[in-house]
Parts: C-alpha cells; sequence; structure tokens
C-alpha cells in the first residue's frame, strides 16, 4: 500500500482547509500581526507583508519537496481567512505524518475551528491516506496546547528535551502526542460528539 500525501479542500460545518496559495498573502497578514498568537511558533508573526509573502513561499517551496503540505482555514460562508495549518514530517515507508505548525486569528481561537480543522485532518490522514499514526507536538511551555491536543483524544507520549530553536534562540522542550489508526475510531468518535 503507498502512503501518498493528497491535499484536496476538506469542508466542515465552521471550517473548509484549502490547499495554500499565494492568493492567501494579504489575508494571512491581516490575521497574523498579533505576537501573542505566534507566542510558542518556530517565527513570530508578520511585521510586514513582505514577510508573510516569505512565510508562503518557504511553505510552497516545502511543498514542491514533499516535506510539508499547508492549508489555510477558510470561514466557510465569509470567505474570511482565520490561520494555518499543516501536514510535516511524513514518513511515507511507516505510513506516519504529524499535524502541526498551526496558528489562528485571535477572533477564532476557543471557537470550534481547530478542533473541527483536527477532525478533517485526521479524518482524512486516516480514511484516505492510510496513515498508521498521526503526530502532534507543542512547545513544553504552552499549556493551552497541551489542553487542545489532549481534549482531541491524542495520547501524551512523552517529552524531547531541548528539541527545537525557535523565536529569540530560545531551546524549547517539545511534549508528543499520538494517535494511531487503532485509537482513530474511538477519537473520531469522540471528536464528532464535540461538534455535535
Amino acid at each position: 500500500m503507498v502512503f501518498q500525501i493528497t491535499q484536496p479542500v476538506l469542508e466542515g460545518q465552521h471550517v473548509r482547509l484549502e490547499p495554500l496559495s499565494e492568493d492567501h498573502v494579504d489575508g494571512l497578514f491581516e490575521i497574523g500581526q498579533r505576537q501573542d498568537d505566534w507566542a510558542y511558533m518556530p517565527t513570530g508573526a508578520f511585521t510586514s507583508r513582505s514577510e508573510a509573502q516569505q512565510w508562503v513561499q518557504q511553505a510552497l517551496d516545502f511543498a514542491r519537496k514533499e516535506l510539508h503540505y499547508t492549508y489555510v482555514l477558510v470561514e466557510p460562508s465569509t470567505g474570511a481567512l482565520m490561520g494555518s495549518t499543516r501536514y510535516l514530517n511524513i514518513r511515507a515507508r511507516d505510513h506516519v505524518l504529524e499535524i502541526g505548525y498551526t496558528w489562528l486569528g485571535r477572533d477564532y481561537q476557543r471557537t470550534a475551528v481547530n478542533t473541527e480543522a483536527k477532525y478533517l485532518l485526521l479524518r482524512h490522514a486516516f480514511e484516505v491516506l492510510g496513515a498508521f499514526r498521526v503526530e502532534l507536538k507543542t512547545d513544553a511551555r504552552n499549556q493551552r496546547s497541551q489542553k487542545a491536543i489532549e481534549r482531541l483524544g491524542a495520547q501524551k507520549e512523552g517529552v524531547l528535551r531541548r528539541h527545537m530553536v525557535v523565536q529569540d534562540g530560545f531551546v524549547r522542550d517539545s511534549v508528543m502526542y499520538g494517535i494511531t489508526d487503532l485509537d482513530w475510531p474511538d477519537v473520531r468518535d469522540g471528536l464528532l460528539k464535540k461538534l455535535g
């Protein structure tokens, strides 16, 4: 069985996930200027349109190299951009990928948007791509993200100490989570109840 990433539009009630394109630069710049929203990301908020353009270009370059597949989160009724997320750290031989590099504009945090986006990405990974495992990780300082990942039904699997250099040269510890294909039926049911 071949494990090959596809990136169709993924439609939900609260969010539509569209593959990133250069057409999204202005919308991402508009919502991506609050440093608080990027506090635990590898890079900081956009301070100029050219930074947003660079960020998009880098993400598209990763896609061409089949390293990352970036989505934008779109509000279905208005078409407004709400944030971004990715499939990354893909290990095709093992049928494993990570969902991460997720950020949302302030107005969309603590809503159903992130839960539904993760549900759509997980469903595609397990039910279409044939993943055996999906990983998620977050900065050990980011308690809110850890709680959100745990609410998805992911299992905490440990801490990678001094794992990544992020903003301002800080060397962070990363908390690792996983969901396997064996976990997916229960995780799916839990997410569908939350989205009710």
